[in-house]
């Protein structure tokens, strides 16, 4: 099965700003009800059987995040603008991501990058980009979609905050 992330909309029937309960009837909506995970949480995270692990993220009954995990099998894909973010090499997901977007390198961790224009975070554990023997960090492990302000810190989420005030 093909997950396109839409962001900042969402990816499949899950989409951001969804109650938590809708999130939920969502996530488990995506679930393969032949062959389901004992590791599957509901309200929490999927593994489909592929090992693609689709979790959602809430905050104040209200889904921010939703986060794919690189399946084991090609049998489920996830893609960005048709670039399968977990087939290819994490560097040639940043290059060809890049053609349409500002993809940069995550400034707390050199092994991972973000679209900040479409609030994507691509994440591994480490860098082995020469080394495709070395999975975990020749490939991307997940990919984030997040709500705007998702990663704010206190002071960017207070400003934020005070620009979308009302004029009183």
């Amino acid at each position: 099965m093909d997950f396109d992330l839409a962001p900042p909309t969402g990816v499949g029937p899950l989409r951001i700003g969804m109650t938590r309960h809708a999130a939920s009837t969502a996530l488990d909506s995506l679930r393969d009800l032949s062959e389901i995970s004992e590791s599957d949480r509901p309200g929490q995270h999927v593994f489909r059987p592929s090992g693609l692990m689709i979790s959602i993220h809430c905050v104040r009954d209200m889904l921010e995040a939703t986060e794919l995990g690189r399946p084991s099998s090609r049998t489920d894909r996830v893609l960005l603008q048709g670039v399968d973010v977990f087939a290819l090499p994490a560097r040639e997901v940043v290059r060809r991501v890049g053609k349409y977007t500002s993809v940069v390198e995550d400034p707390d961790d050199d092994a991972s990058f973000i679209a900040p224009d479409l609030l994507v975070s691509f994440w591994r554990p480490f860098a082995a980009d020469d080394e495709p023997e070395e999975e975990q960090g020749h490939y991307f492990s997940s990919v984030l979609l997040a709500r705007p302000g998702y990663d704010d810190t206190p002071a960017q989420a207070a400003e934020r905050e005070q620009f979308f005030q009302p004029e009183q």
